[in-house]
């Protein structure tokens, strides 16, 4: 008997009851911690929103989910669907991220980040929407108006679900020029809107004088905006601001001017000229 006991190995005897009670104490923890998971509820609910609009604040979030699923604080930690949580809130034409999160303590954070607009149009029927960076279609809403430009005019494109994405080239082309002109200083401030014309054709309107400015198409816009630009510092200075009736440049490398009135260069340095042809 003493021989068996002697060859017994013990340090392995030693390592398997340590696993075995390791087990045995991992197992009772995880119950307790499902007991406290079960017994713990939800004691605050932190919103978060992220961007430069406010389509959507705090208050519209808590009243969507308490309308969705009731009220969250002091509900059972487990009994809270952050899945069917995320993609509510993701459902809103406004947002364009979201995601939910449940902690230990109690407490559910929600990050909201909005949809950034950057052109507001109004077609020829009077439907208006709005277009995101991504080129997707926002409803507009009575509760905040961003400041963005506006695009009006022969536009037949309208607007039939939140996040559509735009179907005409007329559309993407004002989004086009609507981005150059926001990227620039100087014309951010000069535009104050892009209108569409019975050709079809871009057109902006001046913050200064009231001529039309023709560009045509998205194309070439560098090229065009030049070619106002030596308009504006060239020849506006010269002539006067209401001068010409129509400044186009939507031909490449021209620039062609319809005069209001009738003058000449001559009459700009004989005034009494100038108020006989009833010009400038």
């Amino acid at each position: 008997m003493l021989k068996y006991l002697h060859n017994i190995r013990w340090n392995r005897v030693l390592y398997l009851s340590l696993f075995f009670l390791g087990v045995i104490a991992v197992i009772i923890v995880m119950s307790l911690v499902n007991r406290k998971d079960d017994l713990q509820v939800c004691r605050e609910v932190n919103i978060f929103i992220e961007g430069k609009e406010a389509f959507i604040d705090q208050g519209d979030i808590s009243a969507l989910i308490s309308k969705s699923y009731g009220n969250i604080i002091g509900k059972p930690l487990l009994d809270i669907p952050l899945e069917k949580i995320e993609k509510t809130l993701k459902k809103l034409p406004y947002v364009s991220k979201a995601t939910v999160h449940l902690d230990m303590d109690g407490i559910l954070a929600i990050n909201i980040a909005q949809r950034e607009v950057v052109m507001r149009v109004i077609n020829k029927n009077g439907r208006e929407y709005y277009i995101d960076l991504n080129g997707l279609k926002v409803p507009t809403t009575l509760k905040y108006v961003p400041h963005v430009m506006i695009a009006t005019g022969n536009i037949e494109e309208g607007y039939k679900n939140p996040l559509d994405s735009i179907n005409s080239t007329l559309v993407k082309d004002l989004l086009r020029v609507t981005q150059f002109i926001e990227n620039d200083e100087l014309w951010s401030n000069q535009v104050v809107q892009v209108f569409v014309n019975n050709d079809k054709d871009i057109e902006l309107v001046p913050r200064v004088g009231n001529q039309q400015l023709v560009i045509g198409t998205a194309d070439s816009l560098d090229q065009k905006f030049s070619l106002l630009q030596t308009f504006y510092k060239e020849i506006i200075p010269k002539v006067g601001v209401d001068a010409y009736n129509k400044v186009n440049v939507k031909y490449a490398g021209q620039i062609i001017c319809e005069k209001r009135g009738v003058w000449t260069f001559d009459d700009l340095h004989n005034p009494e000229k100038k108020v006989k042809n009833n010009t400038l």
